[in-house]
Order: C-alpha cells, then structure tokens, then sequence
C-alpha cells in the first residue's frame, strides 16, 4: 500500500557529548548540554590551521568541531574482519557495524538470525576524510589491497549486509546533509513495495581531516564561534560534527502482529528538489512548502494536528528564515493561537552532522515523543528579524517543555533536511 506506515522497532546512535547510546543522547538534550568542543590534536593541530581572518589561503576561522569518542577503535573480532584490512577501512565503516548491531539489538532481534532475510540496508554518506590520511601515509604494498573496499562509499551498505547474510536491497544515498533521511525515505519506500521486510535506515559522518572545514571557511558557510544559533538574529552558520545513527523499521501492520517494541510511526515521507533558486545552494521556500505537503498528504494528516517540527535549521541568515516562511505558509493553515506549532533543530545541541544530521534529528524527535518532552532549543536569544513566529502561530521551546495533548489525541511531529532533495518525513 502506498500510504502503508512504518514503525519503528529499534535504534541506536553514536553522538557528540559521548552521547554513544540512545539514553546518554537523549538526557543531554534534557540537560540541555552543548556536545561542541575545541579540536583536539588526535584530529589535526588545529592552531596550526586556525586564522581567525577568513580571507587567509589555506587556514579556517574555527577551531570548534563535535565529535564522537573512539573513532579509531574497533572490535574487529566480533565482525570476522582481519587486523590487517581494519587498517585500511574507512572508520565510517566501522561505527556503522557497530550502531546498526546495537540497533537490531534494541529491536530485540538477534543479527544472526537475518541470514537469507530480505532486510534492507540504507545509508546516507557523503565523504570519506579516511582516504586523504591513507593516501599521505605510507603503507606497505602488501596492506593497500584493501583500500578499494574499505574506502568506497557503497561498501557502507554492502559490508553490513554481508557480514549479516541479508538478501535485501544494500545503498548508500548521497544527498549532502538530506542524506539520512532520503535512506529513511527510501527504506519506507522499499517496506511498503515488498522489496523488504525489516529495513535498517540511517546515516554517518566522521571528521578526519581540516581540508574540508577550510573549504568551508572560504564559503563563509561556518559559524567563528562554533555554534548553530538557529533561528537567532545573530545566525552567522554552522559547527561541523561527525556521529552516526540508525533505525530498524517494519510494516506497521507486521510489527504490531510479532509484538515489536514501537518506539514511534513514520506516516508518510516525501522527497523533492528545489530546482531554480536564487543560487545553487540557495533554498526555494515554494519548493519546501509542496515536499512538506506532499509528506502531509501521504500520512493522512491536517497541518494544524503536527505540534512539533524538527527543523533542518543549520543557523544561517538565509536559510532559517526561508524554512520559517515555508513552514509557517503549510502548518499555519487552520491552527488555533492557543496551540502554537513549536519548532526546534538538534543542531543546537550537537552541530550539523551533515550526511547523517537528518537521522540525529529523526532520533532527537522519536526519543521525544517516546518522553512526552521538548528539549530545549539553544543559543536562542533574539528571534531574527526576519522570522514571524507570531503570524503562524509558532514558538521556540527554549527550556524543556512538556508534550502533553488531550486523551486519544496522537502526538505528531515532523523532522525535516534539506540539501539537494528537501524531505520530510514524518513520524
């Protein structure tokens, strides 16, 4: 069926702020704690790349990045994988074995017993820092064999569905930072055709090297003082941050029958680009306005019965006020003032993950519904200018907010990514 919902039965994270399970993430967003700290030099000598003059070649204005622990570790016995070819393969490989494990886990499904299943795997990624550090170090001939499969991007996918047996669809999805929750779209779209039974959905980042925030520092796209002030007349960009996240997702119907935990309902999802813009990387509010109606139309829903959204809101000038407008033009549409939509973006908390920030935010939003509570929104002061909450009617919950509805009433709420496709969807 079409508009067949998913839930989902499990997930698992490994987040900035040693957030490395669900649990540990979710009571640093109640805290409201920042997982965003200064570059430590098991990374790269980050006074040696730091100029707070953006205009100086071959240095970046921030020395802030959030990050997670032990990237370099690895149990490569548990997964059947020689010392030898752990050397080689891409860490974005590793931290993904080891989520989705925990994750199935949490499920409550053995891993072994997916052997011949027709489980899917999709996964957002968009780089991979690894191989500049293979390709500066010098390794001895007999160890580069592996490089190719440690350091492709679809092998992500395709090792977790060998080292498990499963005979479902195995991708990596490159959509830049909508990477994670196109993997989710798609892993929807592959449960309601028969494709899969059981789907493993989510994405990763990790941060190994300063190439990429230089670049990014000459774009002007980050933020000096390492921090995502969303919504904020004083948004100037974003932190970078690296983690990874997944979900375990299964036909409702299905999940509800074998007696799976169901942390949360994924009622419809969509996915659509912004065409012609003021610029490339420029968004288009009449474009968001339609992927988030379309995502509406397939969960069944009015826009006035969402009370949360999980916003992409990266902290910049243009587009935080953009996504308002859009937002505003669809969930605005028959709400009562004494129900404001409340509006937040994880990146506050933990930085802008980017290949797998939509999934952070998904996860932020099932931990959410799953507590009854908001968690606060930071490094909110002033609302920028440009941004009308009040014609919405909308609020940005900057302390932990109870999330309470009349009895028999859902709670909803939608978490959204943009970057090349713009999707939404909606647990």
């Amino acid at each position: 069926h079409a508009d067949e919902p998913m839930a989902v039965v499990g997930l698992h994270c490994r987040f900035p702020g040693h957030a490395n399970d669900p649990g540990a993430f979710w009571h640093n967003l109640q805290q409201g704690r920042y997982s965003v700290g200064e570059i430590p030099a098991t990374r790269w000598d980050v006074n040696a790349y730091y100029d707070p003059d953006p205009s100086v070649n071959g240095k970046t204005y921030v020395r802030h990045a959030g990050l997670i622990d032990e990237v370099d570790q690895f149990d490569a016995e548990l997964f059947s994988i020689a010392p030898r070819e752990v050397t080689t393969m891409d860490p974005q490989q590793r931290v993904v074995l080891e989520v989705a494990w925990h994750a199935l886990e949490n499920a409550g499904i053995s891993p072994s017993s997916l052997e011949g299943s027709q489980t899917g795997i999709f996964i957002g990624i968009g780089s991979n820092e690894y191989y500049q550090l293979l390709q500066r170090s010098s390794l001895p001939a007999e160890d580069t064999g592996y490089m190719a499969s440690g350091n492709a991007l679809n092998v992500v996918a395709g090792r977790l569905s060998y080292l498990l047996g499963l005979h479902g669809p195995a991708m990596a999805v490159d959509t830049a930072c909508s990477s994670s929750l196109v993997a989710l779209h798609l892993a929807c779209q592959s449960l309601r055709s028969g494709e899969s039974d059981l789907a493993l959905a989510g994405g990763v980042n990790v941060i190994l090297v300063p190439e990429t925030s230089i670049i990014f520092s000459k774009a002007r796209m980050l933020a000096p003082d390492g921090r995502c002030k969303t919504f904020d007349a004083g948004a100037d960009g974003y932190v970078r941050s690296e983690g990874c996240g997944m979900v375990v997702l299964k036909r409702l119907a299905e999940a509800r029958r074998d007696g799976d935990p169901i942390l949360a309902v994924v009622r419809g999802s969509a996915v659509n680009q912004d065409g012609r813009s003021a610029a490339l990387t420029a968004p288009n509010e009449i474009a968001q306005q339609a992927v988030i109606r379309a995502a509406l139309r397939q969960a069944g829903l009015a826009p006035s019965a969402v009370d949360y959204v999980e916003a992409h809101g990266t902290g910049t000038a243009l587009g935080d006020p953009i996504e308002v407008q859009a937002l505003g033009a669809v969930y605005g549409q028959g709400r009562p003032a004494d129900q404001p939509l409340r509006i937040g973006s994880v990146k506050t908390n933990i930085g802008h993950l980017e290949s797998a920030a939509g999934i952070a935010g998904l996860i932020k939003t099932v931990l959410a519904l799953q507590h009854r509570q908001i968690p606060p929104h930071l490094h909110f002061r002033q609302l920028n200018p440009h941004i009308d909450l009040a014609g919405i009617p909308a609020e940005i919950p900057c302390t932990l907010t109870a999330w309470d509805t009349p009895a028999g009433v859902p709670r909803i709420a939608t978490t959204r990514s943009r970057a090349g496709p713009c999707p939404t969807p909606t647990p």
